[in-house]
């Protein structure tokens, strides 16, 4: 394990706000297969508002890019005072030199593209040899009670709810991924896959929803209170004193209690779950020499 009992100690405390286990359980092992070192030059390509930027700033000294094709998620990173250089572009094709990156961040941005295997194939492109991707897609066999809707919906006949509140686990997806279709995909693009995992059987009934559904537009409206925000939004968990009293606390720790049953050994015996994770490396071969800077010209910088 790259993380330290010190790293750990830090995560916790920055995703104490955090809602969505399944996103808390695939930071923790998304952030430890990076391996991450000082000196890294390091992407998160499809950073949104620059949550992991921040956490990966706060562990260690990186060289650090973040990548979105949404000027306001961008916007958003750059008011919370991401520490990294932020550029909005087309994920498919990536506005940097060949081998730029020691390490790469892709976390659940495959199943937006339209052609998932370019958006591989750049990124295999822009990493060094030897260079570490760490990836997480959605699971094509998800939990039933994680977006229950989507699942009775489609077993009537129906095609998934992509976008508004109830769109659940589709939302804005092209589709969603069996294990093999994720390591079939990075084989294809070049990379020598060493880990590949299922995360996140068990889930609070209807947990999409409530925190995407719910939650999220009203995070983003501005329509909770001080106190709310203080105790739902990623960003502001060292400002919150955890206090059970506070209802917001009392559910998430009530989604932890039972996000804790993933860690039980039995849990490798099921065949529903929220994520599929790949660890990634591009072989050596043909070794380009790293650009100083890091991206070409054509790119938006925010």
């Amino acid at each position: 394990m790259s993380l330290s009992d010190e790293d750990i100690s830090r995560l916790h405390a920055l995703l104490r706000n955090e809602a969505d286990m399944a996103f808390r359980r695939r930071a923790f092992r998304l952030l430890d297969w990076l391996d991450l070192r000082d000196g890294d030059r390091v992407l998160d390509c499809g950073c949104g508002m620059g949550f992991y930027l921040m956490t990966m700033g706060s562990l260690r000294s990186l060289r650090l890019i973040g990548c979105d094709e949404d000027p306001a998620r961008l916007a958003r990173a750059r008011r919370e005072g991401v520490p990294a250089q932020l550029v909005r572009n087309d994920i498919q094709h990536q506005p940097f030199a060949d081998g730029s990156f020691d390490k790469i961040l892709c976390s659940e941005v495959l199943e937006h593209l339209s052609d998932d295997g370019a958006g591989m194939r750049d990124l295999a492109r822009i990493l060094r040899p030897g260079g570490i991707l760490a990836i997480s897609v959605p699971h094509a066999r998800y939990p039933f009670w994680w977006d229950p809707i989507n699942r009775l919906w489609i077993a009537l006949g129906g095609q998934p709810f992509r976008s508004g509140p109830i769109a659940g686990i589709w939302s804005n997806h092209q589709r969603l991924y069996e294990p093999g279709d994720l390591l079939a995909g990075l084989r294809d693009a070049g990379f020598s896959v060493e880990r590949i995992e299922e995360a996140t059987h068990y889930c609070f009934p209807l947990a999409h929803f409530l925190i995407y559904g719910i939650g999220k537009p009203l995070l983003e409206h501005d329509l909770l209170p001080q106190w709310a925000r203080n105790s739902a939004d990623r960003f502001s968990g060292a400002r919150n004193r955890g206090s059970l009293w506070n209802p917001i606390n009392a559910f998430v720790r009530l989604l932890a209690i039972i996000d804790r049953l993933n860690d039980s050994p039995r849990v490798r015996h099921k065949h529903a779950f929220v994520n599929v994770l790949a660890k990634a490396r591009k072989p050596y071969g043909n070794v380009a020499t790293p650009a100083t800077n890091l991206a070409e010209p054509g790119y938006s910088e925010y």
